[in-house]
């Protein structure tokens, strides 16, 4: 059954969005959004599964079996598939995050029925030979060692391993070398059959595509996939968090690199809008009062940010600062001042005004190709289960008021609900639980 989105619109707003859906009789949600004014279409299957859904023994399995679909089918070797994409020009991509696994194509309208082709070949028929597993295991310890090479990544991984401790949410989505050394072609296997299923996945795809037309051609493509498996994977329950000091030294490092953070509302929470905001005031840009406070007032850092990571049934907000061992503890100070501030005054109209103005920005400018929207249409559907058109975003947006920033700071930055960790060659440093009072 095909179905219309709803994306209402007011006389002053952006044109309505030509959003429709599909079930097709396997359970595969098809999503699309026809542009008519481009020549490009983006396409992408979303697998509805990430690393935080892998048993501890196989962490890591979600990103390996995302390397591997690429090594190549039963219809075509890598290199096969590598120069076909190349002649149609198509800019193929994946990812693997927390709580989802993607595989993306770009291309122009004209060499659809070939990029869908491929990209359901590469989802569908990967061959996953034993010599390949081993040969990619080799390049993901690599990975691995040069993400662990980087500060700014290692003491983001420690925080979160600290944080959500013992819970797979906190794992890396790398996996360990000890994780990855253990998988085998039956681990690979077994994972791909449990979780690229039919009810488990969306494909979404945005351009100049007529829908019925592109979802007779998905539904010719993925038609192999049988309807077997649960709706979902069973899904690992929401972590608690542990609001640790860890303090880990490297002398190899030139600065102390700083990550603070507290428990956040998760994806779907009515006061989302809130934390963006709050987000942003804080340190989501060169206007923000970590950064003219820390940089530009005493020149403490270099750079100093927040950001706010939300799942599908928690988040996190976070803070980062590089800087030098004798500057830590002041800039600590400083950071931990401004969370007080923003807990006891309201904010101010202006400041508040030029937070919306810079989010309602962003989401209208996010939204400005193909791909943009096709991610955007295959996001909502996850963790909504419904269309938002911007129109109702800016709504929401506008309708924050000071007193709820104040009132979801108050909750979030609680001195005993602050976690702190701090890398890199950290001398005599020390940080204690007062002096996270905020």
């Amino acid at each position: 059954m095909s179905v219309a989105l709803s994306a209402s619109t007011s006389p002053a707003a952006t044109p309505a969005r030509n959003l429709r859906r599909t079930r097709l009789p396997n359970g595969l949600l098809v999503l699309t959004e026809s542009i008519p004014h481009v020549r490009s279409v983006s396409m992408g299957v979303w697998v509805n599964s990430g690393s935080r859904d892998e048993p501890l023994p196989i962490n890591g399995i979600s990103h390996f079996v995302e390397h591997m679909v690429f090594k190549g089918t039963t219809s075509r070797t890598a290199q096969q598939f590598a120069r076909e994409a190349d002649s149609i020009g198509g800019n193929f991509d994946a990812f693997t995050g927390k709580e989802g696994i993607c595989f993306t194509v770009k291309v122009l309208d004209e060499h659809v029925p070939r990029a869908l082709d491929l990209l359901s070949d590469l989802v569908l028929h990967p061959t996953f030979t034993a010599e390949d597993i081993t040969r990619e295991q080799g390049v993901i310890l690599e990975e691995i060692k040069m993400d662990e090479d980087n500060p700014d990544y290692l003491v983001h991984e420690t925080f979160t391993q600290a944080f959500w401790k013992g819970h797979a949410l906190g794992r890396p989505i790398l996996g360990t070398a000890r994780t990855v050394r253990a998988f085998n072609q039956q681990t690979v296997l077994n994972f791909y059959a449990s979780r690229f299923t039919p009810r488990n996945m969306v494909f979404s795809a945005a351009g100049n595509l007529d829908h019925d037309a592109f979802v007779a051609q998905v539904a010719e493509q993925f038609s192999s996939l049988a309807a077997a498996g649960a709706a979902e994977p069973d899904r690992i329950p929401a972590p608690a968090a542990t609001p640790h000091i860890t303090l880990k030294s490297k002398k190899s490092l030139e600065q102390v690199q700083l990550c603070i953070g507290v428990t956040a509302p998760p994806v779907n929470a009515p006061q989302r809008y809130s934390i963006y905001l709050l987000n942003s005031m804080l340190g989501g840009g060169m206007s923000s009062r970590l950064f003219q406070s820390v940089r530009e007032e005493r020149g403490l850092a270099y750079s100093i940010y927040s950001e706010n990571s939300p799942f599908r049934d928690t988040g996190l907000l976070a803070i980062y600062a590089g800087t030098s061992t004798e500057r830590t503890a002041e800039v600590l100070k400083l950071t931990m001042a401004e969370l007080e501030r923003i807990k006891s005054e309201p904010v101010a109209d202006a400041e508040l005004k030029r937070a919306k103005d810079q989010l309602k920005s962003n989401i209208v400018l996010g939204l400005e190709s193909s791909g943009s929207r096709m991610s955007n249409l295959a996001r909502q559907e996850i963790y909504f289960g419904r269309f938002f058109s911007v129109e109702e975003i800016v709504a929401e947006v506008d309708a924050v008021t000071p007193a709820e920033i104040q009132a979801l700071a108050a909750d979030l930055f609680r001195p005993d609900a602050i976690a702190v960790t701090a890398l890199g060659n950290l001398g005599d440093l020390a940080i204690t639980r007062e002096s996270l009072a905020c």
